[in-house]
């Protein structure tokens, strides 16, 4: 079936409007998480979050006319497709055949303009509200595929924190069964009230910057952010083609044991890796760097952990970039996995930030600092609510 080639990555997020940008951020332990500017919440005078530096109308400058249904959703994904497309070096032409497939993910979706809704909801109006169509999680997607004219298969996911690590597995089976010789696959979230209210219902929002694998660690930082990878079929790659890494492998599973929870024996974190590995042919001691999930929760740190230590008899290099980023939900998996690619391009870790003390019951210390060093493998881990984990491996090409 023929190996599978990143060919394009595009990304913006809190900490760089670029893939370059975030790059240097991550060599210099530059965290983007603070005080919210753009965002209107109760919470932003007491939370952090990892907010993109950019405005709302600064992002919309991408737009060649005038979108007014346009969600900040939606602009950040333009901002990271058209870099992805633009590193790519695919044309229009390239984007309307209907071999090139769109697969992105959310789970924000229009959910920033709650409120707008809700308003034209309680107004005495029959047209209906202009912000309806917007609302969906697939609605960026559809944005993204009016505005470039995308001809081939198109797809949302919508997995929770897994979703872009899903919607990139999906992307290379696409590839692998012959349904597409290239897919654009990534995802995209913005901050919003919905998810904050949601997420500080529950309980787990650290009123301090994250602290992934902290003994004392208080919780997760919301962020946002937009990631794209391009992935191309083997047999589509010239010497123009600028080639990251391979797409060498990748597993999902479900655990099944609660809404917002991984059980303690980490079930589907410990198998999703597993299955991964089992899909790239390689053994645990393969694997050179993981970029952890790594959320700063009580939970999801303690048991990534356990199914760490079940699954290597020697725990590889671990870091959690959520600690730079904050957590940007759907798309959390696209992020990591450009960076797990820049891990490999540049032959480099990234450190966790905020680690002081191990957690009891694992011992297990992230890199706490940069480090040149050379890789074959990164293994990247995205794991959703309701169980469903996902686990990317790539590899040096």
């Amino acid at each position: 079936m023929g190996r599978i080639f990143v060919t394009g990555i595009g990304l913006i997020s809190a900490i760089g409007d670029t893939a370059a940008a975030n790059r240097q951020s991550l060599i210099a332990g530059r965290s983007g998480i603070g005080s919210a500017v753009h965002l209107r919440s109760k919470y932003t005078g007491s939370l952090p979050f990892g907010e993109i530096k950019t405005s709302t109308a600064a992002l919309s400058g991408l737009l060649m006319t005038a979108r007014p249904e346009a969600t900040r959703t939606d602009l950040i994904a333009l901002h990271a497709l058209k870099a992805a497309i633009d590193d790519a070096r695919l044309s229009e032409q390239d984007l309307r055949k209907s071999s090139t497939a769109l697969i992105s993910a959310s789970t924000v979706g229009g959910m920033c303009l709650t409120d707008q809704m809700y308003a034209d909801a309680n107004a005495d109006t029959a047209s209906g509200s202009p912000y309806l169509g917007a609302y969906s999680n697939s609605a960026s997607t559809l944005f993204l595929q009016s505005l470039f004219g995308i001809g081939g298969i198109i797809n949302t996911f919508n997995t929770a924190c897994s979703s872009s690590a899903n919607a990139i597995m999906y992307g290379a089976r696409l590839l692998q069964q012959g349904l597409a010789e290239r897919v654009i696959a990534g995802g995209t979230d913005s901050l919003a009230k919905f998810t904050i209210n949601g997420f500080n219902a529950l309980m787990i929002l650290s009123d301090m910057p994250c602290r992934p694998f902290d003994n004392a660690r208080k919780g997760l930082n919301l962020g946002e952010a937009g990631g794209f990878i391009v992935l191309e079929k083997e047999e589509n790659i010239t010497p123009s083609h600028t080639v990251y890494a391979e797409l060498k492998g990748f597993g999902n599973n479900n655990d099944a044991h609660h809404p917002s929870s991984t059980s303690e024996n980490a079930d589907g974190p410990y198998l999703c890796m597993l299955g991964a590995l089992q899909s790239a042919g390689l053994r645990p001691e393969d694997i050179d760097f993981i970029n952890a999930h790594g959320t700063a929760t009580e939970n999801n740190d303690e048991t990534e952990s356990v199914a760490m230590l079940r699954l290597f008899d020697k725990v590889p290099a671990f870091a959690s970039t959520k600690s730079y980023t904050g957590h940007t939900l759907g798309a959390a998996g696209a992020v990591e996995a450009i960076y797990s690619i820049l891990n490999l391009h540049h032959q480099e870790v990234y450190p966790s930030l905020n680690f002081e003390t191990p957690i009891e019951k694992t011992a297990l210390i992230p890199v706490q600092t940069y480090q040149e060093r050379p890789l074959r493998h990164v293994m990247s881990n995205s794991f959703g609510f309701g169980g469903n984990c996902s686990s990317l491996v790539f590899s040096k090409v």
